[in-house]
């Protein structure tokens, strides 16, 4: 077990911020986390956080997918103080991080997540990891699903993955699987491409429009100026930003105060 001690990260705000859907809070304090085909579990005390992993997992995995080692007080005391609205949004959300997670996960998570809610998304998702991951035992003796490979879903036909529960988006990742397995499109040369031409490349596979491809973006490619618009994120532009957001102040950050506003608006209600 790895213990911390850290600043501006909650496992709490991290779980409900809408990025990932195989992370839940198994008792007070306490949440487990699917991620590819590693799982961890993790408790966190005010700013000690626990992970339950060994150091080479730590170091090698986990840093680097919770982005650790970013100042995200920077990214706060970047705000406009005069804009009272972002600065709630900040005070609510200040234990968010941007995930650094896999690139094909987050292509079929976004298309599963279109026209959908939470609860449905995780249990999709949950479905096709037991169909089609490998099932695995971790080193504390829980067993899980790793996360399909392109590989196993380009072999699964549209009829089948509706029998997952994916409605029509079944048809976006059978047809997506299948160009990326055959080589159409590649996954590790989107991975080096910057922003732009990254968003435009994530907009060819079947089923993909700029929402999506804004999300896969910022939380697979880590490209922090993407701004995924949602029906939340446009009625907060209606409201607090009429005049269009404040890109040129928040340019290499936009993504992070997406994420913040986010976060408010699903969940101060």
């Amino acid at each position: 077990m790895i213990t911390v001690e850290l600043d501006n990260f909650s496992l709490k705000e991290i779980c409900q911020s809408g990025q990932c859907f195989r992370m839940y809070e198994t008792e007070e304090n306490t949440y487990e986390l699917i991620a590819g085909d590693q799982y961890l579990k993790m408790t966190q005390d005010g700013g000690i956080v626990n992970f339950h992993c060994s150091d080479m997992e730590f170091i090698c995995y986990w840093v680097l997918y919770f982005d650790l080692d970013t100042d995200y007080e920077a990214y706060m005391n970047a705000a406009n103080p005069r804009d009272k609205y972002l600065g709630a949004a900040i005070k609510a959300g200040d234990g968010i991080r941007i995930l650094r997670q896999d690139l094909w996960e987050m292509i079929v998570t976004f298309l599963i997540s279109q026209q959908n809610n939470i609860k449905r998304i995780r249990k999709c998702i949950e479905t096709i990891c037991r169909k089609y991951g490998e099932r695995k035992i971790s080193s504390a003796g829980v067993e899980y699903y790793a996360f399909p490979t392109v590989e196993a879903l380009s072999q699964a036909t549209e009829e089948e993955l509706r029998g997952c529960g994916l409605g029509y988006r079944a048809k976006y990742i059978a047809v997506t699987a299948r160009t990326i397995a055959s080589g159409q499109i590649s996954l590790d040369k989107i991975y080096d491409m910057r922003y732009h031409q990254a968003k435009k490349e994530l907009m060819k596979p079947c089923g993909v429009g700029e929402k999506v491809a804004e999300y896969i973006c910022l939380f697979a490619l880590h490209h922090m100026d993407a701004f995924p618009i949602d029906t939340h994120i446009r009625q907060v532009m209606d409201v607090h930003y009429k005049r269009g957001f404040p890109n040129r102040r928040y340019r290499g950050m936009r993504g992070i105060m997406q994420q913040y506003i986010f976060y408010y608006e699903l969940n101060k209600k």
